[in-house]
């Protein structure tokens, strides 16, 4: 796939595939974190800092910045499952290296406590009253409003644990898009996976094609779409500020073959009346 864009509309959308069709979206599904919320940034610093502290106890000559590469690929791969998968993986580098690994839960818990350290300030901010905005990448509400004036059903899908995601959605007013369609990791983690949610839409809504469209930031989201036929549409937005490109982003998501690529959701109207057939260009 190209690096570079076949077409580009306003400031920050590219287009980089033809799609599928164009015709008005019925269903959408989201990713939550670092697609529309920004509570959890930072969490992939988190994340790498654990990774590398394990795999420096075991036996290997590699050296930590050949540690953070191993373990910054694995994590960007991973990012959209459940954090269960990183850990997993995590497990195995570690007894790659000759070393013991412990249970992938105990990691994926020592993980989700790090990280409650260093958003549990948001989290308390947002129950205090602080404008939510600050928290959402920037037009979140804009796009989930014009799809709901077109009549789409939104779904929210997310790796993180889902009694986390419903409860986070809520604190940035952005649970009512969603209803009683929010998924998120589970302790029985085979039992739930964004490919299962997406199959099921197809199946039970007799979805096709440019009908349904899914929206995020990490590899699984741009494979998910592509594999039912869907359109892919990948954020690449700086999460420490919520708008504007991650170029590192930008290329990882170029590298999945997303069909469209955009900085935010700022020019949400120009991109959905793209998607749907009702503007060429």
């Amino acid at each position: 796939m190209s690096t570079d864009p076949i077409q580009r509309l306003g400031t920050a959308i590219e287009i980089y595939a033809p799609l599928p069709n164009r015709e008005p979206i019925r269903h959408a599904v989201f990713d939550f974190d670092g697609t529309l919320s920004l509570i959890r940034a930072g969490w992939q610093e988190v994340m790498l800092a654990q990774c590398v502290a394990e795999l420096e106890q075991t036996p290997t000559r590699e050296d930590r910045d050949t540690l953070r590469q191993v373990c910054s690929e694995f994590i960007t791969q991973l990012t959209g499952r459940q954090t269960i998968y990183q850990m997993i993986r995590l497990a195995e580098e570690v007894a790659l290296r000759g070393g013991m690994p412990r249970e992938p839960r105990e990691y994926k818990w020592q993980y989700l406590d790090r990280l409650q350290k260093k958003i549990s300030h948001r989290i308390a901010d947002l129950q205090q009253g602080a404008d939510e905005m600050s928290y959402r990448i920037r037009g979140s509400t804009d796009l989930l409003d014009d799809l709901a004036r077109r009549g789409t059903v939104c779904h929210l899908a997310s790796g993180t644990d889902e009694q986390f995601v419903i409860a986070e959605a809520k604190l940035l007013g952005l649970d009512h898009y969603f209803a009683d369609r929010i998924y998120g990791a589970r302790d029985d983690y085979q039992s739930f996976s964004k490919q299962r949610v997406v199959e099921r839409i197809c199946t039970d809504h007799d979805v096709r094609g440019g009908q349904l469209a899914v929206f995020g930031d990490g590899y699984v989201e741009i494979e998910v779409a592509r594999s039912v036929g869907g359109i892919a549409v990948g954020i690449a937005s700086l999460e420490s500020v919520g708008y504007g490109w991650d170029l590192w982003k930008k290329e990882r998501l170029c590298a999945a073959e997303a069909h469209i690529l955009v900085a935010d959701w700022c020019e949400s109207d120009l991109l959905l009346s793209f998607l749907c057939g009702e503007i060429d260009a």
